[in-house]
């Protein structure tokens, strides 16, 4: 059934889930950045709406206020993640719950940081909240562990930041030191102008905050993992590993005593050596053994499908 979509936040998922919100049937009703929104409750003219962002216009002419005040089924929460008191993200999924709408987050910070705040607003309302594309990119995590059931699921570990692993595995390949890759991963693209955020794990190591939660049923935060960077692994080490069949991948672990996200020692041809910028997750389950998904963990329209899929598991409102 198509649902009124709300989007709040203009990068590159927001602006692929109105891109692509009509394939799956659905009418974009809304779309804001922080500074202006386009709002029409018989739907936006996407395209001329996306023009004009990435012509470095204005979104459109209300005040992304308005957002709020229109009719819509589903609230789509893509703005930047922000740690601590994950606002104003937060702030956004509140009101939406507490006006009985759905909630489908892109957005890391509310689930990682403030997870059992979503819960009790979740309990209170009529709506529902999800948020499959906060881990993994269009890679199936969170899904697969509700197919499951969290409490079928012992462990889940991975790899999950995808500009980590591209400079490991160019490190290994050319035998290059970090800052040499680093730069190289700059001019492609693949690595921020700061990319504090992906090297120093906080990235993955959000993610596996959210899959700990999930399988704890909350109880878990960015300060409670333990988390070790890419930034001090010399070229050497990388040679080391693979004289010994083996290479260098940052992990994470999420279980439900805690959370680890660190560089390991994984064989080269296993399947958590993936390359380049592709993401890896391994889900261990009491009856189905180790279930492995793979496939882009970051990107627009790949995280766009994510949001899309959580909007088509929404219940009726």
């Amino acid at each position: 059934m198509g649902r009124k979509l709300a989007i709040l936040g203009a990068g590159d998922v927001g602006r692929s889930v109105a891109d692509l919100a009509g394939e799956y049937g659905h009418e974009v009703v809304a779309l804001a950045d922080s500074s202006s929104a386009a709002v029409d409750p018989d739907g936006i003219d996407v395209e001329s709406t996306l023009e004009r962002k990435v012509g470095g216009e204005s979104v459109g002419t209300d005040d992304p206020e308005a957002v709020f005040e229109t009719d819509y089924d589903v609230l789509v929460e893509a703005t930047p993640t922000t740690l601590g008191d994950a606002e104003p993200g937060f702030s956004h999924v509140e009101r939406a719950l507490e006006a009985d709408r759905h909630v489908v987050l892109a957005n890391k910070g509310p689930v990682a940081e403030r997870y059992e705040e979503l819960q009790a607003l979740e309990a209170d309302s009529a709506g529902s909240v999800r948020f499959e594309a906060t881990v993994g990119g269009a890679i199936p995590v969170l899904s697969t562990v509700e197919d499951e059931t969290p409490q079928a699921v012992t462990a889940v570990r991975g790899v999950l930041n995808g500009t980590a692993n591209f400079i490991l595995t160019r490190m290994a390949a050319e035998g290059l030191d970090y800052e040499h890759v680093l730069a190289e991963a700059q001019d492609l693209g693949v690595a921020e102008a700061d990319p504090t955020f992906d090297v120093d794990g906080t990235d993955a190591a959000l993610k596996f905050v959210i899959l700990a939660n999930v399988l704890a049923d909350g109880g878990f935060a960015l300060e409670d993992a333990d988390v070790t960077g890419i930034q001090n692994i010399p070229g050497s080490a990388l040679d080391l590993a693979a004289e010994d069949g083996r290479t260098i991948r940052l992990i994470g672990e999420a279980t439900r005593e805690g959370v680890r996200v660190a560089p390991r020692l994984v064989p080269e041809n296993g399947p958590l050596a993936v390359t380049g910028t592709r993401n890896i997750v391994q889900i261990e389950t009491k009856n189905a053994g180790s279930l492995h998904s793979s496939g882009r963990g970051a990107g627009g329209p790949e995280t766009a499908t994510a949001v899309l899929s959580d909007v088509g598991r929404l219940p009726e409102l």
